[in-house]
C-alpha cells in the first residue's frame, strides 16, 4: 500500500437521511416564518413611511399656502399704498389743474380788458376742453403753461410785467408737483430748478423783463426736465420694488424646495435605516456563521451586499442605499437555505467524527485530539504500535461525506507499490472493519477505500474479530 492518502466517501443511512430530511423540512419552515415576518415588516414600515410621507406633503403644501397668502397679503397692502399714493397725486395734481386754470381764465380775462381781441375765442375753447378734460379725471400736464403763456403773449408788451408773479406761481407749482421726494429723487435736477427760479423772481422786478423771458425757457425746459427725470426715479424704483419681491417670492420657492427635498431626504434615510434594521441580524448571523463553516463565497457575498447598504446609509444616499437595502432582502432567503445546508452539512461532519472515534477507539486507537478547520475536521488517531492515522472528515461539493486517511507507521504501508501488488491488506481490512462500525442504517455507511495505486477491483479480505489481536500488537 503506498504511502498515498486514502479515501472513502460516505452515504448516510436511510434512517439517518429521514431525521436529517424532518430536519430539512422543520429549517425550511422557519425559513419561510422568517421571510414572512420580514415581509411583513416591511410592509409596516413603508405604510408608516407612506403615512410620514404624506404627512410631509401636507405640512410642506400647508407652508406653501402661508407663504403665499403672506406674499399676496404683503403685495395687496403695497398695491393699495401705492395706489393711496397714486390718488393722492392725482388729486393734487388736479387741484393744481384747476388753480392753474382758474388762473388762465383770469389772465384771458385781463387780456381782454387790456384791448386784445384776436385769438380770444380760440384760447376760451382750449381752456373749455381742458376743463372738460379735468373733469373726466385727465392730469393735464404742461397744458395748463402753454395755455398760459400763448394768454400772456397776447398782451400787449408792456401790460406783460405783471404776469410775472403768475408766471413764478405757475412754475413753482410745477416743482412742487413732483412731490415732498423730488428733491432726494434727483437732486441736481431740483437743485438747478430752484437756482434758475430764484434767478428768474429777481429779474421780475421792473426793467428786467427781457432777462425774464431769456429765464422763462431754461427754468421751464429744466422743469420739465426735473419732472421727466423723477418720473422716470420712481418707475424704476417701481420696478426695481416688483424685482425684488419677485426675487425674494423665488428666494422663498426655493428655499420650500430645499426644505422639501431635505425632508425627503431623511424620510427615505429613516426608511432606509429601519428595513437595514430589520435584515442586519440576520445577514450578519448568515456572514459570520457561513465563514464559520467553510463557505467564504457566501460570507461575502452577504457581507459585501450588507456593507453596501450601509456605506450608502452612512453616505446619506437614499436612493443607493434603499436599492442596495432591496437587493440584502432579495438575497437574504437563498443565503439562508445555503446556510442550512451548511449547517446540516457540519452536523452530518460532527457525527461521523463521533462515530469514527467511537469505532477506531474501539479498534484499539488512541484518539490523540483534532482541529474544526470549519469545513472540515480532523483527527489524530495512533495504535499501540506507534502507527499513526491523521483522518479528515470532509465534505464534497454535493454534500457527501468523504474520510482521508494518512497513514504512517504500519509495515503494509510503503511509498509505492509494485504493479498489480496485493499489499496493505491488513491496513485496508483494518479500516475496513472500522467502516463496519459507524452505524448503518442509523449512522452511516462508508464505501470502498481506495488511494493512488490501488489494484483494480481488488479488496483485503475482513479479519476476523477473533484476531483483531494480532494486528493491534508490535
Amino acid at each position: 500500500m503506498s504511502g498515498s492518502p486514502k479515501y472513502s466517501s460516505v452515504r448516510v443511512g436511510a434512517v439517518y437521511a429521514q431525521r436529517e430530511a424532518a430536519e430539512r423540512r422543520r429549517r425550511a419552515e422557519e425559513r419561510r416564518a422568517r421571510e414572512h415576518r420580514r415581509a411583513a415588516e416591511r410592509a409596516r414600515l413603508a405604510q408608516e413611511a407612506a403615512a410620514r410621507r404624506e404627512r410631509a406633503r401636507a405640512e410642506a403644501e400647508r407652508r406653501r399656502a402661508d407663504v403665499a397668502r403672506r406674499e399676496a397679503e404683503v403685495a395687496a397692502r403695497r398695491t393699495a399704498e401705492r395706489g393711496a399714493r397714486l390718488a393722492k397725486a392725482r388729486a393734487e395734481q388736479s387741484r393744481a389743474d384747476e388753480r392753474g386754470l382758474d388762473e388762465v381764465r383770469e389772465l384771458i380775462a385781463e387780456a381782454q380788458r387790456s384791448g386784445a381781441r384776436e385769438g380770444i375765442g380760440s384760447l376760451e375753447r382750449q381752456l373749455a376742453g381742458l376743463r372738460e378734460r379735468a373733469a373726466r379725471g385727465e392730469q393735464l400736464g404742461d397744458a395748463v403753461e402753454e395755455l398760459r403763456g400763448r394768454v400772456v403773449n397776447l398782451r400787449p408788451a408792456g401790460n406783460r410785467t405783471d404776469d410775472s408773479a403768475a408766471v413764478l406761481a405757475g412754475l413753482e407749482r410745477r416743482l412742487s408737483a413732483t412731490g415732498p421726494d423730488g428733491a432726494a429723487l434727483d437732486a441736481d435736477g431740483h437743485r438747478r430748478c430752484t437756482d434758475l427760479l430764484d434767478q428768474l423772481r429777481t429779474a421780475a422786478g421792473p426793467g428786467s423783463r427781457v432777462r425774464f423771458e431769456a429765464l422763462l425757457g431754461t427754468v421751464e425746459h429744466a422743469l420739465a426736465r426735473h419732472t421727466a427725470t423723477v418720473s422716470d426715479v420712481r418707475e424704476a424704483a417701481e420696478r426695481q420694488a416688483l424685482a425684488d419681491r419677485e426675487g425674494e417670492a423665488a428666494k422663498a420657492a426655493e428655499r420650500e424646495r430645499a426644505e422639501a427635498a431635505r425632508a425627503a431626504l431623511e424620510l427615505a434615510l429613516a426608511e432606509a435605516a429601519e428595513r437595514l434594521d430589520v435584515v442586519r441580524p440576520a445577514a450578519e448571523g448568515v456572514t459570520d456563521t457561513a465563514a464559520d463553516l467553510g463557505d467564504p463565497v457566501l460570507a461575502d457575498e452577504i457581507g459585501d451586499a450588507l456593507n453596501a447598504a450601509a456605506g450608502a446609509l452612512a453616505a446619506r444616499s437614499a436612493t443607493e442605499a434603499l436599492a442596495a437595502i432591496a437587493d440584502l432582502e432579495g438575497r437574504l432567503p437563498d443565503a439562508e437555505r445555503r446556510l442550512d445546508e451548511l449547517e446540516l452539512a457540519y452536523q452530518r461532519r460532527r457525527d461521523l467524527v463521533e462515530a469514527l472515534r467511537d469505532a477506531m477507539t474501539d479498534e484499539g486507537f488512541a484518539f490523540e485530539g483534532g482541529e474544526d478547520q470549519g469545513g472540515s475536521f480532523r483527527l489524530h488517531f495512533t495504535r499501540p504500535t506507534g502507527a499513526t492515522y491523521e483522518t479528515t472528515v470532509a465534505t464534497e461539493d454535493d454534500g457527501t461525506p468523504v474520510l482521508v486517511y494518512h497513514v504512517a507507521g504500519e509495515p503494509d504501508v510503503t511509498l509505492t507499490a509494485p504493479r498489480d501488488a496485493a499489499v496493505c491488506d491488513t491496513t485496508e481490512a483494518l479500516l475496513e472493519r472500522v467502516h463496519e462500525a459507524l452505524g448503518g442504517d442509523e449512522g452511516f455507511v462508508p464505501g470502498e477505500l481506495t488511494w493512488d495505486g490501488k489494484p483494480p477491483g481488488r479488496r483485503a479480505e475482513p479479519l476476523p474479530r477473533e484476531t483483531s489481536w494480532k494486528w493491534t500488537t508490535p
